[in-house]
């Protein structure tokens, strides 16, 4: 292998830690919210709007990295991600006032780069079901990063004031942008020669029923994540009367589910077809949350076994989603970004659709119920989706093309 060709093939850890950061940086100064709100004289539903405008910017940019990243190399828009995010990291630790805090965190949005590309990358290099193994294992590691950001937050907001978290982003993304410069070589060798010719290419992907099939069953799936961890807060409290700490436990919980799912993708997904793992997935989502919602139906409503059905649907998505993003770059993979990119923003969309709908119709008399019931419709109708590509394989199968 030549020196040119080492450099093309990453690190798995480097992978990793790219994608990692993209999760801490939406979740790992939450502790310090309140704080900001009152050093800048404002209420907290402005300075929450770091979260909001922060998702917004980050759909958007995942309809645009990838299509940049399929025309100029994954290489370049990784650099120029780390280099945005680090100088809006920069920005929010300076900032005097609330616009040029909430103007930084949109510059960190316009930043993270790590999830779509490093999914793009893993696909440059293997096939389907070599890419969903290694996408199972990145995702296993990924599941701490929710887990573990938010106390590393806390600790860092009351050891150094909420400023360092800020400071910690501004070393991390120069880290990252030494060890992308270092470690990660091209992998895109099929490029475009023009973004009109790019461009072009566009309605294979966006006519193809098999990509938005899976496109949707991952964004279903993450889906039922983000009613869960919307309501559990309210249910936890107010349902069955649980401390913060217990409560920010529950909320771990499904991240547990994930990362055991995660591994065991990693682990078959080499020998068995992309199919199975993903209506395998699905099934043990809709069995565990199932059985937990007839417990529920029946009047028994108890933090062991509520939180315990849920784990399943994280389990069920760890088996699900490193196959589902594997076959939605499958389908075109010269347009492997495309992809990752818009699937990418199709799920954090859906999230953030799901996130208010949740918070709108959830009440401490409803909660525990219609919690549980609006998961099992998003975890069925992603079973239906994933159903539908297994259909299309077989009465129209993908001729997989080179690259």
């Amino acid at each position: 292998m030549s020196d040119a060709e080492q450099r093309a093939a990453p690190h798995l850890n480097t992978l990793i830690l790219l994608t990692a950061m993209s999760v801490l940086s939406l979740n790992m100064f939450l502790p310090s919210l309140a704080a900001i709100a009152d050093e800048f004289g404002v209420d907290y539903a402005v300075a929450n709007l770091s979260m909001g405008a922060f998702l917004a910017v980050t759909v958007v940019l995942q309809v645009i990295i990838g299509p940049l990243s399929d025309r100029y190399g994954r290489r370049p828009v990784m650099l120029a991600g780390m280099v945005v995010f680090t100088i809006g990291s920069i920005w929010c630790f300076w900032a005097q006032d609330i616009a040029g805090f909430l103007s930084g965190r949109m510059l960190q949005a316009a930043g993270v780069v790590g999830i779509a590309l490093s999914r793009a990358v893993v696909r440059d290099m293997h096939g389907p079901k070599e890419a969903a193994s290694m996408l199972g294992y990145i995702s296993m590691v990924m599941a701490i990063a929710p887990m573990t950001g938010p106390t590393i937050g806390g600790f860092l907001h009351e050891a150094f004031g909420w400023r360092s978290n800020f400071a910690v982003y501004a070393l991390i993304g120069a880290g990252l942008l030494w060890l992308t410069w270092r470690d990660l070589g091209e992998t895109n060798i099929n490029r475009a020669a023009t973004m009109g010719e790019q461009f072009a290419t566009y309605p294979e992907l966006l006519k193809s029923r098999r990509f938005w099939g899976y496109a949707l069953c991952s964004s279903l799936s993450v889906g039922a994540f983000y009613i869960y961890i919307t309501g559990i807060v309210l249910i936890g409290v107010s349902v069955f009367g649980l401390r913060p700490t217990t409560v920010g436990m529950t909320v771990g919980a499904i991240a547990v589910g994930f990362s055991f799912g995660s591994y065991l993708s990693g682990r078959l997904a080499k020998r068995l077809p992309l199919w199975q793992l993903m209506i395998g997935g699905r099934v043990v989502g809709l069995v565990g949350l199932g059985v937990g919602f007839v417990i529920v139906l029946t009047g028994f409503v108890h933090p062991v076994t509520y939180v315990g059905a849920v784990i399943f649907v994280g389990m069920g998505n760890g088996l699900t989603l490193p196959s589902t993003n594997s076959g939605a770059m499958s389908v075109r993979p010269r347009l492997a970004g495309s992809a990752s990119g818009l699937s990418g923003a199709m799920s954090v969309a859906m999230g953030a659709g799901l996130t208010s709908l949740t918070g709108a119709v959830l009440t401490p008399q409803n909660g525990a119920v219609l919690m549980m019931a609006m998961m099992v419709a998003v975890v069925v109708a992603s079973l239906l989706c994933a159903l539908y590509v297994r259909w299309l394989d077989v009465v129209e199968p993908l001729v997989e093309e080179a690259g």
